[in-house]
């Protein structure tokens, strides 16, 4: 039986075969962004004078359709970074979540903290319009590559002067991880079924290794939650939906931020 998760990476397949026929990596490494170096997401993490959230701007999802289609991504993404985001996540997909790379770009060229290119990244081609349209990370989710792609894709970020976050949500996918991985990010969404879990996050704690900077990613709508995760060694939040739910996505933001 098809998973969602099945539907969307077969749909990206034919997606990423158009824009190649539309715009080779030649075409891509023309780009200004593309020779421009790009902020640390790590560094961004570790420091003290971030919050460790990674907010995430997103106008939609397969599991709860229109979340916000009507705030301005400059507004929010812009009082996400004043707020004390260690980083944003921009979702590039636009059939399942009504994203764009115009809205990477866009985020790109108005912030200084790091860019995430979420998406499902599933070749090459797709790691390069990353690095064309700004982003500082990339986004492997284990669930849908082999143990190769995860260290290819991972490897080609690295010589185009980006980091990975590496996605995964048991310990069979963690099994997929690369040298070439920065940050493993444990989903407590699973993409099959996309029913959340935070245990998975404490579950995996221990077993992620301890050179990899690990953080929580969905699920998380509580101040107390990020404080208990906190200690269970997790660095970072990857949260949208929290946010993006509310009438001003950035207040929502900053009142979270203050109690933790």
């Amino acid at each position: 039986m098809m998973t969602i998760l099945d539907e969307i990476n077969a749909n990206k397949r034919l997606e990423v075969e158009r824009r190649k026929a539309s715009i080779p990596v030649d075409e891509l490494k023309k780009l200004p962004a593309y020779k421009k170096a790009v902020p640390s997401l790590k560094e961004s993490l570790l420091s003290v004078e971030k919050t460790g959230i990674i907010a995430e701007f997103k106008r939609m999802s397969p599991s709860k359709g229109i979340i916000n289609g009507k705030v301005k991504l400059d507004d929010v993404v812009s009082a996400y970074e004043s707020g004390g985001a260690s980083g944003i996540s921009v979702l590039t997909d636009n059939k399942y979540f009504g994203g764009s790379l115009d809205d990477l770009q866009r985020a790109t060229s108005l912030l200084n903290i790091p860019v995430l290119r979420k998406d499902f990244i599933i070749d090459g081609y797709q790691v390069h319009e990353a690095k064309a349209y700004g982003a500082a990370v990339i986004l492997l989710i284990a669930a849908s590559l082999s143990v190769e792609q995860v260290d290819r894709l991972a490897l080609l970020a690295h010589e185009l002067g980006m980091e990975v976050l590496f996605e995964v949500h048991s310990e069979k996918e963690l099994a997929k991880v690369s040298s070439n991985v920065d940050i493993i990010g444990v989903n407590n969404r699973d993409l099959k079924t996309f029913k959340v879990d935070i245990n998975q996050s404490v579950m995996l704690a221990e077993k992620i290794p301890a050179d990899f900077l690990k953080i929580s990613e969905s699920g998380i709508s509580n101040p107390e939650t990020v404080k208990f995760l906190k200690k269970h060694g997790y660095k970072g939040f990857l949260m949208g939906e929290n946010f993006m739910k509310e009438a001003d996505p950035g207040m929502a933001f900053c009142n979270f931020v203050e109690k933790i």
